[in-house]
């Protein structure tokens, strides 16, 4: 074949299919395009409306990437590929993923549900999963977690999904459940005057709702009480510490003892016969 053979080859080629290889990039540049001013318009209508940051985040990902979709299969479409059959093997490669992949979908899924039914948000002190601490991040496969010890946990989502979570900054206000424990020969009225006049003293218990002191239970060596007085969720833990310092020095300071767990041991010697 000389090259003037070669080239009528070429320039029919090009006659044939280069207003369809043309067609085929614009559509795909101009869909690009078109996807992008769409997502930007969704963005700012997400930020209007003060939605979720990693809820918006993840919507705006996922319908970027279903146009996007949709723009290569019209693309190739006009360069004659059987879209139809495309659209099978991509469905056929995704259920094949999808199985090799099931427990990285199970932790998708999971990730999905943590975002649209919002149990906690970052910075909230949560317990899930077998570890508890501060919320650092929610991602779509893993909960990052940050310990009172300062220690980094991931977690997979399905586990957080999969038993109890308990959320620590929920709600503002927090009972604190103290159990202190007095001798059977100690006076219970003076006891109680005590431990009233702690709480009233402290200025971090609220006023409302309003503390509780009572007889908790009659135990084997010591009359427990039970002292639960309400305090904001910020103060929870320095509030704990220094309430139970101050009864310890007041107890000890009025006479009143804090008895703990002993043992009599008594030798028996027997005599040689």
């Amino acid at each position: 074949m000389d090259f003037t053979n070669m080239l009528d080859k070429v320039q029919e080629l090009l006659l044939t299919y280069g207003l369809n290889i043309l067609f085929a990039i614009l559509i795909f540049i101009f869909g690009r395009i078109t996807v992008k001013i769409i997502i930007k318009w969704l963005r700012s209508f997400f930020n209007k409306r003060k939605f979720d940051a990693t809820l918006s985040s993840f919507v705006l990902n996922l319908i970027y990437i279903i146009l996007l979709v949709f723009v290569i299969i019209a693309a190739l479409g006009q360069l004659g590929v059987q879209t139809t059959s495309l659209v099978a093997i991509l469905g056929a490669a995704g259920l094949a993923i999808g199985l090799a992949l099931q427990g990285s979908l199970a932790n998708f899924a999971s990730g999905v549900l943590l975002i649209v039914l919002h149990p906690f948000k970052l910075g909230d002190y949560i317990e899930g999963g077998g570890a508890s601490g501060s919320v650092m991040e929610i991602g779509m496969f893993t909960t990052t977690l940050n310990t009172p010890d300062n220690k980094v946990v991931t977690i997979p989502n399905t586990q957080i999904m999969g038993g109890a979570i308990t959320n620590y900054s929920k709600m503002k206000q927090r009972r604190l459940d103290l159990v202190i424990g007095v001798g059977y020969d100690d006076d219970l009225k003076k006891v109680e005057k005590v431990l009233t006049s702690i709480l009233e003293k402290e200025e971090r218990v609220l006023k409302e709702p309003t503390y509780t002191i009572g007889v908790m239970e009659l135990g084997d060596s010591s009359v427990n009480f039970a002292v639960r007085p309400w305090v904001n969720g910020s103060d929870y833990w320095p509030t704990k510490f220094d309430l139970l310092k101050e009864i310890k020095i007041q107890f000890d300071a009025k006479g009143i003892s804090i008895p703990y767990p002993q043992q009599d041991v008594h030798l028996h010697q027997e005599e040689k016969k």
